[in-house]
C-alpha cells in the first residue's frame, strides 16, 4: 500500500509541468554553458593570450618552504572564469536588449493596503485590487506593464 501510494505521488511529480521545466532548463543550460566555454576559451582566451603572449600559465610556482605553491593553475582558472562571467554577462545583456526572453522579477513583496503577499512586478494587487507601483532594479517602464 506504501509503495504503490508512493510511486502515484512520484509519477505526478515526475510528469508535472515544473518537473518538465526544470529538466529542459537543465539540458539547456548544459547547452548553453558549453557555447560560453567555447567563446571564452576558443576565442577570447587565444585573443588575450596573443596579446600577452603567454596562453598557459600552469607552470608558474611559487617556491614556500619544501614545496611550491602552484600559482599559474590558480590564475588560469581564475582569468577563465572571469572571462565566461563577463561573456555570460554580454549574452544576457543582449538577449533582454533585443528582448529575445522573458527576463520576469523573482520574489514577492506586501501590499502597502492589505499586507498580503504579491510579486515584486506586481502592479495591481491581487487580493485587494488595489493599484501598486512595480519594484523593479533596472526596469524603467515597469509601470506601463
Amino acid at each position: 500500500m506504501f509503495i504503490k501510494k508512493y510511486l502515484e505521488e512520484f509519477r505526478l511529480f515526475a510528469t508535472s509541468g515544473n518537473m518538465f521545466d526544470l529538466a529542459l532548463g537543465v539540458i539547456i543550460g548544459a547547452a548553453f554553458s558549453t557555447v560560453v566555454d567555447s567563446l571564452s576559451t576558443d576565442i577570447i582566451g587565444d585573443f588575450i593570450a596573443a596579446l600577452g603572449g603567454v596562453p598557459d600559465m600552469s607552470g608558474l610556482t611559487v617556491p614556500f618552504l619544501k614545496g611550491q605553491i602552484h600559482v599559474g593553475k590558480f590564475l588560469n582558472t581564475l582569468i577563465g572564469f572571469l572571462i565566461k562571467a563577463a561573456v555570460l554577462f554580454g549574452l544576457v545583456k543582449i538577449i533582454m536588449k533585443l528582448k529575445l526572453a522573458n527576463f520576469r522579477a523573482q520574489g514577492s513583496r506586501e501590499c502597502p493596503y492589505c499586507r498580503e503577499f504579491i510579486p515584486v512586478d506586481a502592479i495591481k494587487c491581487k487580493h485587494c485590487t488595489a493599484d501598486v507601483k512595480a519594484v523593479i532594479d533596472g526596469d524603467e517602464g515597469a509601470d506601463e506593464r
